[in-house]
């Protein structure tokens, strides 16, 4: 807990919705709130083998609600039949090639989704004391002034971080209109274990090296990026929900970060260093599209009012995580 006390009674015996539970950055929540003694509810669409969430199992420990975001009573279901405490809400379309290429279903998602999770809440105010939603830095869009702070307005420009700075909005609308209990987290480039996308840079460039092959980057390679490691982010997304129903935090943004940027180069010269493999040279295409050239965060409030702080530095997270891929792929 960021405020201090003993994260496991914190949460044991609460129930807790987690969307997008097989993702990432879900399963690794999930695997945080067993650990810590909540009953755990997932909201699942596509039950992927490859998720990490079934890969270990931690799915059969969970109760599971199938269906869509998008569809209302789906998510009702899940909240009310589960007397859900607290909800996660991490489910979202999160490439943001797949949304400049084909927006709506983005839209859909990212937006529907999220106003469908908060007005069930809001509905079943009785039960829910606490909500997180997940934004992004991207829901800054394009600024000047860097590092970005909670105070950095949002400016979104493309659909992928539209859809998020929506979704940020809409929650921050719950609580000044309704006083629903809901903060809000905007985290940089998360990396680890149980990232199956593999367009985005981590997964993709450990692939390659893992391969022989050249890692492909579609931007210069110069775009600035802040990149946590994943259980940071879970750690970071229990301490927010643990006291997001607090006077003084309801409401609010925080930023996520371990608060050092790299560039795309840097970052693949970093994963072929921890492989040993240096003298693979990445393929740089620069043709990335509706991507911001330099982004990062300002974690001083979550520092200060949470107490919370990244543990893991980049080189120890990507040593974590190329161990995870080494044993999926088999290399």
């Amino acid at each position: 807990m960021g405020a201090g006390g003993d994260i496991k009674s914190s949460w044991s015996d609460r129930s807790v919705l987690v969307t997008g539970a097989t993702g990432m950055i879900g399963s690794s929540v999930v695997t945080e709130l067993l650990g810590a003694g909540a009953n755990v509810v997932c909201l699942v669409l596509d039950a992927d083998p490859q998720s990490e969430l079934l890969r270990s199992g931690n799915i059969n420990r969970t109760s599971v609600v199938n269906g869509d975001l998008t569809d209302f009573w789906t998510v009702e279901r899940a909240v009310n039949d589960h007397e859900v405490d607290t909800i996660i809400h991490l489910g979202a379309q999160t490439i943001v090639g797949t949304a400049h290429r084909f927006p709506l279903p983005t839209l859909e998602t990212n937006i529907r989704g999220t106003y469908n999770v908060l007005e069930c809440a809001r509905l079943h105010g009785g039960i829910v004391k606490r909500v997180v939603v997940a934004s992004s830095d991207k829901a800054y869009g394009d600024q000047s002034d860097l590092p970005y702070t909670e105070e950095t307005p949002l400016g979104a420009q493309f659909p992928y971080d539209v859809s998020k700075a929506c979704a940020d909005l809409i929650a921050q609308m719950y609580y000044n209109s309704f006083g629903l209990p809901v903060t809000v987290a905007r985290c940089g480039n998360v990396y680890g274990e149980g990232d199956l996308n593999w367009s985005r840079i981590v997964p993709g460039t450990i692939r390659s090296l893992l391969n022989k092959t050249s890692p492909i980057i579609r931007s210069d390679g110069k775009y600035v990026r802040d990149y946590i490691y994943v259980q940071d982010v879970a750690q970071a997304y229990l301490e927010l929900a643990d006291v997001s129903g607090d006077e003084g935090i309801a409401g609010e943004a925080f930023n996520f970060s371990n608060e050092t940027p790299v560039t795309v180069l840097e970052m693949v010269a970093e994963i072929a260093s921890a492989l040993d493999v240096s003298d693979i040279l990445p393929t740089v295409l620069n043709e990335a599209q509706g991507e911001i050239k330099n982004q990062y965060l300002s974690s001083e409030k979550a520092r200060e009012r949470l107490g919370w702080k990244a543990r893991f530095s980049l080189s120890q997270g990507l040593q974590k995580t190329i161990k995870w891929y080494q044993n999926l792929l088999g290399l």
